[in-house]
């Protein structure tokens, strides 16, 4: 399972942001099923930066973003975040692709 969050961060809170994006990427790595994970930034647009982790499942992904340790690791990111869809499985493994709060 791939993973995507995409932020948009102002030039001058950049060095902020990359402290505690590492704290989150640090907060992913300490949870099992992690398969790695990397704090990356856009070659073109340099406000653009993205955590991208892989997983073995999604269930050790929605493990790793819940519980009071993911909200103190991963809040800080979030008020960066883009609004949009981040996690990815590979076309043969996703099954039926029913869209958030709709009824298969």
């Amino acid at each position: 399972m791939l993973v995507i969050h995409r932020f948009r961060v102002p030039a001058d809170v950049a060095a902020e942001f990359a402290v505690v994006a590492g704290a989150a990427a640090d907060h992913f790595r300490s949870r099992a099923g992690l398969a790695g994970v990397d704090l990356v930034r856009n070659l073109d647009d340099p406000q653009l930066w993205a955590l991208v982790s892989r997983w073995d499942d999604p269930g050790s992904y929605r493990r790793a973003i819940g519980g009071a340790a993911a909200t103190y690791a991963l809040m800080p990111v979030m008020a960066y975040a883009l609004d949009e869809p981040s996690a990815y499985l590979p076309a043969d493994e996703l099954g039926e692709n029913v869209p958030r709060g709709q009824v298969g």
